[in-house]
């Protein structure tokens, strides 16, 4: 009787864990700034950033990110700031891989899977800015952040995001050139970008349902 109970009670629990998504696409947006000579602390003179993302689900823990943003940064245009900013626009396409803390997803009948977990992350990435974006720089995206899923497909994500530019003219000011060395703690004194971003993500292209009764000849 036990195993009879058994049989019948496998295919009711393969089912609810067989909804599981490899894919997840996202629209992001959120604020920026810019971290170099012209501005030395982190989350002044922020304006807006936005954009999107592909991920590819490798398991609950690992995954590998595809994003673009297109986003703004700004500065004072001298040591006095009250003569002004200056404004640019960036765009950036990166690639990071992702580890998330806790195993993520929704499982009824696995308790080690959470809803909600922190995640950390890092890649490459290259950015374009300057007039036409006419100027390349790779940099270094690195950061960390929270996913929340809340339904079967949905999922709410925060990450703060830093972009190690191996460049040092974001600027793009005259007036402050390379003379200061303004960097602060950025030992290689390169440029530096942030975004703090919430992302709405729906998830698709489910896995291959595993048959328990099925062998491979």
């Amino acid at each position: 009787m036990v195993c009879l109970t058994a049989v019948f009670m496998l295919p009711v629990r393969t089912n609810a864990q067989a909804k599981r998504y490899q894919m997840e696409i996202g629209l992001q947006g959120g604020c920026g700034y810019y971290v170099g000579d012209a501005t030395t602390h982190i989350f002044n003179h922020v304006r807006e950033t936005y954009g999107g993302h592909l991920r590819y689900k490798f398991d609950k823990r690992w995954s590998l990110q595809f994003k673009g943003l297109h986003h703004r940064i700004a500065g004072p245009i001298s040591e006095d700031e009250s003569a002004g900013l200056w404004q640019d626009k960036m765009i950036n396409f990166d690639v990071v891989a992702e580890f998330n803390f806790f195993r993520f997803g929704i499982e009824e009948y696995d308790r080690r899977v959470k809803p909600i977990t922190p995640y950390i992350f890092a890649g490459i990435g290259l950015g374009l800015y300057g007039l036409k974006y006419q100027t390349a720089a790779a940099y270094f995206p690195f950061g960390f952040g929270a996913k929340w899923k809340f339904a079967d497909r949905w999922q709410l994500q925060l990450a703060w995001q830093h972009n190690l530019y191996f460049a040092d003219d974001l600027e793009g000011v005259v007036e402050w050139g390379n003379t200061h060395d303004l960097n602060g703690s950025n030992i290689f004194n390169f440029d530096l970008t942030g975004q703090l971003m919430l992302s709405l993500v729906f998830e698709f292209a489910r896995e291959k349902k595993v048959c328990p009764f099925c062998y491979d000849n």
